[in-house]
């Protein structure tokens, strides 16, 4: 019988992570890392690396790799899988964290029903959606063939739950429906791939809640109030959740969607 400590060692393991300078790809990261894995860190053109990767070599003893990727372009995703399909080094773990989650300025994002754009749907389905079924499908043939292989997609409770537009009365924020579109698809992808893919890589999505990020104190109160834990997450949260997800702990579980979402979904 394999102790608890060898099931979660991701040593000799190799993970890709999406959106890795973001909070949350930032938390998978040092997780990962912690665990033994040596890392593959992918953000935008121009993307700062440094604090983050210092931030890992100071703590673990792990190799880490850079690379600028624009996902929202199918051939900057393509140079991607092509770097790593013909090193001929193993892939272990991909993490589709990367998310395009706009902001209130940005024109058709946040704002009504009737004016939200299809530039901006477009935008968040490449990114959010797209993307992640590119890297799955062109990274698919060097994970077969490493070791506990699987992938974690980052979804998100809207992608299974409709929006409750009482939290944002009174501020500037909203609830895109493409952001929530390109979640649900997400979701579901994992269950296709789930079936497609085994038995050779597992697939499950990570749902997480929203987190707290200096948002209007009115929308927190109701957050909190509509969440059974009585809290926002904090990106230390979804540690657990990803240290399972990606290693042998979790090596029956396939096609799952794990909310971590301080029971949002319950009520």
């Amino acid at each position: 019988m394999l102790n608890i400590s060898k099931l979660m060692s991701l040593k000799d393991r190799r993970a890709l992570i999406t959106g890795a300078n973001g909070h949350i790809g930032r938390i998978i990261a040092l997780t990962l890392a912690e665990l033994g894995a040596d890392l593959i860190l992918v953000d935008r053109h121009g993307s700062d690396y440094k604090k983050l990767t210092n931030e890992i070599a100071n703590n673990f003893k792990v190799n880490i790799q850079t690379h600028d990727c624009d996902l929202g372009i199918q051939n900057d995703r393509k140079k991607l899988i092509s770097t790593f399909c013909n090193e001929g080094a193993p892939l272990n773990i991909l993490v589709n964290n990367a998310a395009f989650v706009g902001d209130t300025n940005l024109e058709g994002w946040v704002t009504d029903f009737e004016k939200q754009s299809v530039d901006t749907w477009r935008s968040a389905l490449e990114v959010n959606l797209t993307a992640a079924f590119s890297l799955i499908q062109g990274l698919s043939p060097i994970l077969k063939k490493s070791k506990g292989a699987n992938v974690i997609n980052i979804g998100s409770t809207y992608g299974t739950w409709g929006p409750d537009y009482r939290l944002y009365e009174g501020t500037s924020m909203g609830n895109p429906a493409a952001y929530a579109a390109s979640k649900g698809g997400l979701i579901q992808l994992t269950r296709w791939l789930a079936t497609t893919l085994a038995s050779s890589i597992r697939v499950n999505t990570l749902s997480p809640g929203g987190v707290l990020r200096n948002q209007p104190e009115t929308f927190v109160k109701k957050y909190n109030a509509r969440t059974p834990l009585g809290r926002m997450a904090t990106e230390d949260d979804f540690r657990g959740a990803i240290a399972y997800l990606a290693s042998d702990l979790s090596s029956y579980v396939t096609g799952q969607n794990l909310a971590v979402d301080g029971g949002w979904g319950i009520w």
